[in-house]
């Protein structure tokens, strides 16, 4: 078990989680896919990954998505805690900029928010907040952001003010089962 990481006073975290492994999408409507085993075993472990990492949220915004809804669901039963979870429609299959936007609404007094969302958005918002820097996660996070990749950034903007370049990459998972 790894040593809790809280973020130092003053700062906020933002946690950007891609939505476990789903049923194949032919089988069924979009919003309505649930988690495959495998994603339900990979959910419950990024939920133990926060958890070891001292990582709670504030506020947790989820797309309404079947398969985003279980994740968390998941990674809360296995550890993962929150103060509130907010499912925002908005975050459906978003790109970057409506992503922002979401977080602009965050309250103020939230530091430490978890966004479970979809591809390509999620990874996309990623590589934007991240500052350049030449480390191994941001060098990976660029590559590959699969299901169940989990970046944890921290900056010290109000969220109104998030912009590119804004945050540091601490973290960059991808837990598996």
């Amino acid at each position: 078990m790894a040593d809790p990481t809280p973020a130092p006073a003053g700062n906020r975290l933002l946690v950007l989680l891609r939505h476990a492994k789903a049923v194949p999408p032919e089988s069924m409507a979009d919003l309505e896919r649930p988690l495959a085993p495998r994603g339900r075993a990979d959910a419950a472990e990024a939920g133990k990954w926060l958890a070891e990492q001292g990582i709670a949220a504030d506020l947790v915004l989820c797309s309404p998505a079947e398969r985003t809804r279980e994740t968390w669901q998941y990674a809360a039963n296995a550890g993962a805690s929150a103060g509130d979870v907010w499912f925002d429609r908005r975050i459906y299959n978003a790109y970057p900029e409506s992503l922002l936007e979401v977080l602009r609404d965050v309250p103020a007094e939230a530091r430490t928010v978890i966004v479970v969302g979809h591809a390509p958005g999620i990874p996309w918002l990623a590589d934007e907040l991240a500052a350049p820097a030449e480390t191994e996660a941001r060098t990976a996070l660029t590559q590959k952001y699969p299901t169940t990749g989990l970046a944890v950034l921290q900056h010290n903007s109000a969220w109104p003010d998030l912009t590119a370049d804004d945050a540091t990459l601490l973290h960059y998972v991808i837990p598996r089962a």
